[in-house]
């Protein structure tokens, strides 16, 4: 059985899927570098009676570095443009729209 032009194909190709999973990454990220700079806050205070900022201090450094190095290797994975798997998506609207 030949496939329909009407039916979408059942799977992604890999690289589309790839792609995809990329695009969500890059759209979590945000989320979890929030999350992970707020630690600090969470964290129980020592048995001394002023707390003691440079682990805060260094571990805020810490993530907003790697926090960079994630995205930067995201980034790189990402295109602009998609192959082409979901003809609906990329075709012209038309005109009026």
């Amino acid at each position: 059985m030949a496939p329909s032009s009407r039916n979408p194909p059942l799977f992604l190709r890999r690289s589309s899927y790839r792609q995809r999973r990329r695009r969500d990454a890059a759209r979590l990220l945000p989320v979890v570098g929030l999350f992970l700079m707020l630690m600090p806050v969470l964290w129980a205070p020592q048995d001394t009676v002023r707390r003691d900022t440079a682990p805060d201090g260094i571990y805020l450094f810490v993530v907003w570095a790697l926090l960079i190095a994630f995205a930067m290797l995201i980034s790189r994975g990402l295109n602009t443009a998609d192959e082409g798997d979901d003809p609906a998506a990329t075709a012209d609207p038309g005109p009026g729209r």
